[in-house]
């Protein structure tokens, strides 16, 4: 592997980096030399959106056959054609935590669930043509005594969140249907439905 990664390495050359908006997270727009499978060496540039990297962490209730996720508004799906609010596994960014410490926080702020084992389940780039964050995804049990809050994020930091306990057949449902359309949620409530509720 980590010749495979040297290798790798040998073939890009960067020639230039630029800081094009450092305001709420910070955009680049970077060239560089790139050799191509043939030997050829090509000259590229990209632009990468760096917000660092998050987690991410289903709640999930086995006895209840029931998950916890989130709605509020984002607005960049507002300004894609959607109507902003969109129902989501409780997730945030590291800053500078550990995957663990930032997700049992995260999903506390967001649910107003505490919980104290949480589970690694992968880890994904989720946008990698343009943004550099990486996504550790969790799961973990709740039940009604891990309710130790309301939940709805940090007004400070212009959340709103809605918590929603819904049956998972339901959540299932709602993700054929289109209404949870996160890719996020998605892929945790495909892996519930392969590994965790599968009969």
């Amino acid at each position: 592997m980590e010749q495979s990664m040297q290798a790798d390495a040998e073939r890009i050359r960067i020639v230039d980096v630029q800081v094009l908006s450092h305001d709420w997270y910070l955009l680049k727009k970077t060239t560089f030399d790139f050799r191509r499978n043939d030997g050829n060496w090509q000259r590229q540039s990209r632009e990468t959106y760096d917000r660092g990297n998050g987690a991410t962490i289903l709640l999930y209730n086995l006895a209840q056959r029931s998950v916890i996720l989130t709605r509020q508004f984002r607005f960049p799906a507002y300004v894609n054609g959607h109507d902003g609010f969109l129902i989501e596994t409780a997730a945030g960014l590291l800053d500078n935590a550990t995957p663990e410490q930032r997700i049992k926080t995260e999903v506390e702020e967001e649910t107003g669930y505490r919980v104290q084992r949480v589970q690694k389940v992968f880890e994904a780039f989720m946008s990698p043509g343009s943004v550099t964050e990486k996504l550790f995804f969790f799961v973990a049990e709740y039940d009604p005594a891990s309710k130790i809050g309301n939940g709805g994020g940090v007004e400070a930091e212009g959340e709103d969140i809605e918590v929603l306990e819904l049956p998972f057949a339901e959540s299932l449902a709602m993700m054929a249907r289109g209404e949870i359309a996160d890719g996020k949620t998605i892929m945790l409530l495909q892996y519930a439905a392969l590994h965790l509720f599968a009969d």
